[in-house]
This record gives structure tokens, C-alpha cells and sequence, in this order.
């Protein structure tokens, strides 16, 4: 298992900037994390492909939906090959993470996962909603789905059995974290310190990296170009840390600063319309 990996974090002038669309990094032989390009939307998320014995999973599809800029189902087949079954999942259902679904509406043996609560909550059996969690066998490997809505309504996090990865989505990465419903964010923090204290993580991988390697200091929306990034990985400690610290926002409303991530509490409204 390896992260021995830098990310390409974007150019000064992405007009000429030369990596490809997505940057594809082997984190053992049956596990991919797929970063776009900034230079292709500022974004830059990141995608993970895990492969089963019976069927693989690709958990989003980026920020464009064009192929001929954004070639991912052309990536997903050279590495998993074009004729094995495809779970196509989302952490949740904002713009900058589904936009590359139609790209699989035709691929054959290939399942697209809806993007609305009733979808999710059919799909993978989550009869309780968001209390119990669900699973996926993929073939010899087992992952936990367990509801995390807060960012927003239909968001999941999928837990990796296999490789101890926890895939939070927005729910918690090293940046920007929109908070839409408050409490049931709060419900989903202490759903997750629950689950790993009970699970082993390897590490927490959420979607994107906004802030810098200086402490408390994010890059600005929009940035394209992002020379002085931290890690992708974070641990159980950063979930830990985010607990503490929804306490020490409380009521407060408005944009909070902490050392790895800025929380940004709004009122509470859905916000699938827009990738924020």
C-alpha cells in the first residue's frame, strides 16, 4: 500500500500546463486514486477506483463532464479493462462530483448510482436513514456505507475493509468545509468517531486539498494553482479534531479557521444545485 505520491496542484497558467487530465496513482493492485487536473477545473478532485474479484467501484466523477477534456471512462477502462462490471458511486451529489457520470451511461455491465436521498437510500438498502450503515461486496472485499449528511443531504462515506481506507468525501478533507444542516453534520462526526473506534483506518481521504502546508491557511476559490500543498491523507486524529472543534463554533454562524480545514456554517438549505 503506497502514498508515496505528489500530487500535480495546478499551474500558474493552465493554458500550458502539460500534465494530463487525471492523474492516476496505484495505491496497491487492486486500488487507484485519481486526481483531475486544476488546470482542467479548479476543483481538482479526486476519485478512487477500487476492484473486486466480482465488480469494481469507481466512488465520482469529477468536475467535467466532457470527455474530450476530461477522458475518465477512456482512464477507468485502460486500467481496469472494458469489460468488468462497474459500480459507479458518489460521496454526495454536488456538481464537481458527478459531472462525468453520463460518460458510463452506455458502458456495458455498468451500474450508475443515482444522486438523490431516495436513490441512495434505495440502492444500497439504508432502510434507517442515517442511523444504520449498509454494505457492498465487490468480490472478496467489503465496504461499509454509512450515511453522512450535513454537507449535503445524500452524502455517504465509504469505508474500505480491505485497505482500512475511510472515503469522506466534503464531509472532511483539508479544506473548505460547507456546512449546510448543522445537526445532522454534528450526527455524522460523532457516527464517524464511533465507526473508527470500532474499525481500523489506515487513512481518512476526503476530495479535495484547499489549504497549505501553514497552518490555518487555505488557498482562495478558484485557485488553479496550489504550489505549497499538504498531504491528501489524513488520520482519525483530524476526525477527532473536527469534533472538537464543532464544539468550539456552537451557534456561531459564518467562515471558522483551524489548523487543516475551515469550517464555513451556513443556514440549513440543500445545496445539490451547486458543487459548493
Amino acid at each position: 500500500m503506497n502514498l508515496d505520491v505528489t500530487w500535480h496542484a495546478g499551474s500558474p497558467s493552465p493554458k500550458h500546463d502539460t500534465h494530463p487530465p487525471l492523474q492516476v496513482h496505484r495505491y496497491d493492485e487492486q486500488t487507484w486514486i485519481l486526481r483531475q487536473n486544476k488546470a482542467v477545473n479548479y476543483e481538482g478532485p479526486f476519485l478512487f477506483l477500487l476492484a473486486g474479484t466480482e465488480r469494481a467501484m469507481l466512488v465520482d466523477t469529477g468536475a467535467t463532464a466532457d470527455p474530450a477534456h476530461f477522458p475518465l471512462r477512456d482512464t477507468i477502462d485502460e486500467l481496469i479493462g472494458s469489460e468488468r462490471e462497474l459500480l459507479v458511486v458518489h460521496t454526495h451529489a454536488h456538481g464537481d462530483h458527478v459531472a462525468a457520470d453520463a460518460q458510463f451511461e452506455d458502458r456495458p455491465s455498468t451500474t450508475v448510482v443515482g444522486k438523490s436521498l431516495d436513490d441512495v437510500t434505495s440502492f444500497y438498502g439504508l432502510t434507517d436513514w442515517p442511523v444504520k450503515n449498509a454494505t457492498l461486496d465487490l468480490g472478496d472485499r467489503v465496504v461499509d456505507v454509512i450515511p453522512g449528511p450535513g454537507h449535503q443531504e445524500s452524502a455517504v462515506v465509504f469505508y474500505d475493509r480491505t485497505t482500512g481506507l475511510l472515503l469522506t468525501g466534503d464531509t472532511l478533507y483539508r479544506g473548505r468545509l460547507y456546512v449546510f444542516d448543522w445537526s445532522a453534520y454534528r450526527a455524522t462526526i460523532a457516527r464517524l468517531v464511533d465507526f473508527c473506534a470500532a474499525n481500523p483506518v489506515t487513512h481518512v481521504l476526503g476530495c479535495h486539498i484547499e489549504m497549505s502546508t501553514k497552518p490555518g491557511h487555505d488557498y482562495p476559490i478558484g485557485a488553479v494553482h496550489q504550489p505549497d500543498e499538504p498531504p491528501l491523507q489524513m488520520t482519525v486524529d483530524h476526525l477527532h479534531a473536527l469534533r472538537d472543534a464543532l464544539d468550539v463554533v456552537g451557534d456561531d454562524m459564518g467562515i471558522h479557521y483551524f489548523d487543516d480545514f475551515v469550517i464555513h456554517r451556513h443556514a440549513v438549505h440543500d445545496h445539490t444545485a451547486e458543487h459548493r
